[in-house]
């Protein structure tokens, strides 16, 4: 059996199902990668098989180290909306004998994954941090003095 050319592959798989940007299927080859190598530094076997939620967490983890706050974003422009996309994309190189599988795999392993707004956009939103309680205490606003200058306790500077 010869050696499939990924590129070529790809390009089938896109005349066939037009839903996503040929550029996402590298992306899946690399997050696999990038997985199977997270997955051999916290102990696990490296060469092994990825079960559909690992997979879908290390594509977040490859997404946001690859493109931080504008992950949400390239994934949409590349057609990828939710996590069943991914797993639609997973199956297509899987039909197309790219990727592996057991029998117990299937494109239902992708769904309830995880909400995109929640790991890709949340991560990079400000904090709102709690005012500490000040015990009864009310700040009171700056007092203006006529040079202009003020202080929080309207002391001049």
């Amino acid at each position: 059996m010869s050696k499939l050319n990924f590129a070529d592959v790809v390009t089938e798989i896109c005349q066939k199902d037009s839903s996503y940007d040929s550029e996402v299927y590298s992306f899946v080859r690399e997050g696999l990668d990038f997985t199977l190598k997270s997955l051999k530094r916290h102990g696990q076997q490296g060469n092994r098989h990825v079960s559909g939620q690992e997979l879908l967490h290390g594509l977040r983890d490859y997404a946001l180290k690859e493109y931080g706050p504008m992950s949400k974003m390239v994934l949409n422009m590349w057609g990828v909306n939710t996590c069943e996309d991914f797993g639609k994309i997973v199956f297509n190189l899987v039909n197309s004998g790219v990727l592996g599988k057991t029998d117990a795999d299937s494109p239902s392993d992708f769904k309830n994954g995880f909400n995109f707004d929640e790991a890709f956009v949340k991560p990079f939103e400000p904090r709102r941090e709690n005012a500490p309680a000040t015990k009864g205490r009310r700040r009171t606003p700056a007092k203006k003095r006529p040079s202009g200058k003020t202080t929080s306790t309207g002391s001049t500077l």
